[in-house]
């Protein structure tokens, strides 16, 4: 089918196809078309990867948008909207406008009433339903990208339920579900009422084989050689073999999976000795600017490290890694100036990074549940492998598994090459996922019964696979019981309202147990501290609590204790009648610590490991730090218990570090996470910390207050004394720090300083100072002809001489060397 015998899209789109060197639809696409994807009919696409599916999806989208409607794109990662957003933008000359949304779960995202197209990730859409956008009503078409993720335990719920209630929403919604080939997809199609289109053509062809000995032997019976030398390894001979050519074009790039992080970064270590003999000078030149603008992203070990390979032509990618990171290894490896990337599974989940040859090196990964290592299944392999064969770029792509011997290389053609990829299954009927979507169903007015709910449920994915419908029944009445129990829900008579707390929870975003953990902690919290100040005031007893009223010497006693707390005495002090009241006490509001921890025991935190040794260390610090935390240390003999409030404390203790101002690479070391780990937890801290001040003024909490603090530390990652430097745009943790001690501690003083004074602070850089002085309303921001030299002597940081952190802590150690 040609492009230009295309009808139903906006005037001019099939001429831009054209253009664009799209002239004949690929075969998928043609027989989406003819099953009547432009007219409005829904499809699932089960077809390869670099099949065209983005392609489908567009025709779908532009199509709604000329009749009409409204179009969302659903994607599993906030990466890959980003990716889908800058591709959309293209048709923005067309009058198509595009947006994308993928944080704030409170907002109800009214700017994107105005776009045409919209893309965002499962999480923002479901919460956009919670939220009740009001735009959600015109949409006529949405396209989940990655639908075979209905089987993920995590995130597949939250697709499922968020598909049912737009389909709820909009009876003649258009769904069009794009997925890699599963075994099922037929049972996804009857669920959304939808075509199939089924397919294993790929524009270029994709050999798969295993490689053993001195070869690679390919499934369709034909063999390369690839001798791997005494004592060598098999990959870095693969990588080397795909790079082998008279010139670039012949050239072809690697990637290889791996099963953990430390394996991506030491295979990359050992990829970089291959891939540095085959750049050329001017690619030399343009990766050594590549590795400056790693350094500058953080000053963590594991950014010197990504830097240091970079500069050799590969790169290493995990979650670890901060997002900036990712994005500068993807980009650089598409215009081929990296020339191999070593990767854990997560590189295969969408993000486009086609290479000439996928080396799976490792097929197994550790799963506790499972007891060791576990192989992976044949879905993910192939969805690692469907990475080979750049359109344009390649002649074809070659997927290789790795065997040591005969029998290992016969078991991988069984297991993965010649298999059919796994049935994908609803994981919707764990009650982790349906307290969360339950209350939120309740709380969004889409079921106000059980009867209504079960109706509701009906229309998923879990419903059309069970053999089993009562325990969706049971399983919903537990979560009912629990909803309930914690103050989310009410009964009267048959009907079901979300509380107010409950309908907060709901637009949060929480999950149901992390409120109800966050709400019992603040409570736990205010209630020690009234008796403590009851019994400073002199109500020591049941009776005398009763009595309050009729004896007004001890409420004013009561009343003087609890303004000494509020003011932070802790000095002798006398009551309204010149008696005098002795307070002597520690009764604070909550502390940054205390807080911290509460928010990461809860189930929306992933907790960091304890490691061997951790539960001496962290059992010792919970002993010291006991009267900080909002609730009951469990029993050491509680083990379950124990030893998840002691990973919540050591994921804490990391936030504090964040929040003293520890640097990146001192935390990371401590920790034994990377970058992009760090800014996760600081993430999602900020969004729990958020929750709970929203939570704590709902419920007349004074903790309200100590909480909004925490959060903006978190935020910021500075010291009490930083948040109103630290809030300027453009200031951060360690600029603020700088300008501090060089007595420029305030916003106001950014407005009032000498310019030399702050110039000298910030380094010289005077792009960046005349930027937050903007920030900061200096009427003045300007710093033509303003000399650092003229700056006094304290205007200089005691750090200015080393730019990193790690430069640093090789001139003078720090009290943390010593803990």
């Amino acid at each position: 089918m040609r492009t230009a015998d295309l009808t139903g899209l906006p005037t001019g789109i099939p001429e831009a196809l054209h253009d664009e060197g799209i002239e004949e639809l690929y075969p998928p696409q043609a027989e989406a078309v003819e099953a009547g994807l432009t007219d409005g009919e829904s499809l699932v696409a089960a077809v390869p990867t670099a099949s065209g599916k983005t392609l489908i999806a567009e025709l779908a989208m532009l199509s709604s948008v000329a009749r009409g409607g409204k179009a969302l794109y659903i994607v599993p990662l906030r990466a890959l909207a980003s990716e889908k957003k800058a591709e959309f933008e293209r048709w923005e000359e067309y009058g198509i406008d595009v947006g994308v949304s993928t944080g704030n779960y409170e907002s109800s995202g009214e700017w994107l009433s105005s776009r045409d197209i919209i893309v965002a990730t499962s999480e923002k859409v479901d919460s956009l339903v919670r939220n009740n956008a009001a735009w959600m009503d015109q949409l006529t078409c949405v396209v989940a990208d990655e639908v075979h993720l209905v089987n993920d335990r995590n995130r597949g719920p939250t697709l499922e339920v968020t598909l049912a209630k737009l389909r709820r929403l909009n009876p003649n919604l258009q769904v069009v579900a794009l997925s890699a080939t599963v075994g099922n997809a037929d049972v996804v199609a009857d669920w959304l009422d939808a075509e199939l289109v089924h397919s294993d053509w790929r524009p270029i062809d994709l050999k798969m084989g295993v490689h053993y000995g001195n070869a690679i032997n390919f499934d369709d019976g034909s063999q390369r050689e690839v001798p791997v030398g005494r004592g060598e390894r098999q990959t870095p001979a693969l990588v080397a073999d795909a790079l082998e050519g008279d010139d670039a074009d012949d050239q072809g790039s690697s990637l290889v999976f791996v099963n953990s992080r430390r394996n991506a970064e030491s295979a990359a270590r050992r990829m970089a000795d291959v891939t540095e003999q085959y750049i050329t000078g001017d690619e030399r030149g343009e990766l050594a600017e590549l590795a400056a603008e790693i350094r500058d992203i953080s000053d963590t070990e594991t950014s010197e490290d990504l830097a240091k390979v970079v500069a050799k032509g590969a790169a290493f990618h995990h979650a670890g890694l901060a997002s900036e990171h990712r994005t500068l290894v993807e980009d650089a490896f598409r215009d081929r100036l990296i020339k191999c990337i070593c990767a854990t599974p997560t590189l295969a989940a969408g993000v486009n990074t086609p290479s000439r040859r996928v080396v799976v090196r490792d097929w197994q990964r550790y799963d506790g549940d499972y007891g060791g290592m576990k192989p992976l299944d044949v879905l993910e392999i192939h969805q690692m492998m469907g990475r080979a064969g750049r359109p344009g770029l390649d002649p074809y792509g070659e997927a290789v598994l790795l065997a040591k011997d005969a029998d290992s290389r016969d078991e991988l053609f069984e297991r993965y090459i010649w298999a059919d990829a796994e049935d994908v299954h609803s994981k919707l009927a764990a009650e982790p996922a349906l307290r969360t979507h339950l209350l939120a169903t309740i709380a969004s007015g889409f079921a106000h019964t059980r009867e209504g709910l079960l109706e509701f449920l009906d229309q998923t994915l879990y419903a059309a696979q069970t053999d089993d419908p009562e325990r969706l029944g049971q399983v919903t009445d537990r979560v009912l019981d629990y909803l309930e129990i914690n103050g989310f829900i009410e009964f009267e008579d048959q009907t079901i309202q979300a509380t107010p707390v409950g309908h907060t929870v709901s637009r949060l975003y929480l999950d149901p147990m992390s409120a109800a953990e966050i709400i019992d902690g603040l409570e736990w919290s205010a209630k020690h501290r009234t008796e403590k100040l009851r019994a400073l005031a002199g109500e020591t007893s049941e009776s005398s609590k009763r009595e309050r009223d009729s004896k007004p010497d001890v409420t004013a006693g009561f009343q003087k204790a609890s303004e000494m707390v509020n003011a932070g005495s802790g000095d002798e002090d006398s009551d309204d009648d010149g008696d005098e009241l002795e307070f002597e006490t520690d009764i604070t509001y909550p502390t940054p610590l205390g807080l911290y921890h509460l928010v990461c025991r809860t189930p929306d935190m992933y907790q960091l490991y304890l490691k061997s040794g951790d539960r001496e260390t962290y059992t010792e610090l919970c002993y010291e730090r006991e009267p900080e935390f909002l609730g009951r240390v469990p029993s050491e003999y509680e083990d379950v218990a124990f030893e998840d409030w002691l990973s919540a404390l050591k994921t804490a203790r990391l936030l504090e570090d964040w929040v003293g101002e520890v640097d990146e690479d001192r935390i990371t070391e401590r920790y034994g996470v990377g970058p992009g780990d760090i800014r996760g937890k600081v993430e999602t801290a900020e969004w729990l910390l958020g929750a709970a001040e929203r939570l704590a003024s709902e419920l007349d909490l004074e903790a309200v207050y100590a909480v909004r603090e925490a959060k903006k530390r978190v935020e910021y990652g500075v010291r009490e004394e930083l948040l109103d430097l630290a809030g300027v745009r453009g200031v951060g943790r360690k600029r603020a720090r700088r300008l501090f001690e060089a007595g420029v501690e305030t916003r106001a003083d950014l407005r009032e300083a000498e310019k030399s004074r702050i110039l000298a602070a910030l380094r010289g850089r005077r792009k960046t100072a005349q930027n937050i002085l903007e920030a900061a309303g200096r009427k003045d921001p300007s710093m033509d002809e303003v000399d650092e030299s003229d700056a006094p002597d304290d205007a200089v940081p005691d750090d200015a001489g080393f730019e990193t952190a790690k430069e640093r802590a090789n001139q003078q150690a720090s009290l943390g060397d010593f803990e």
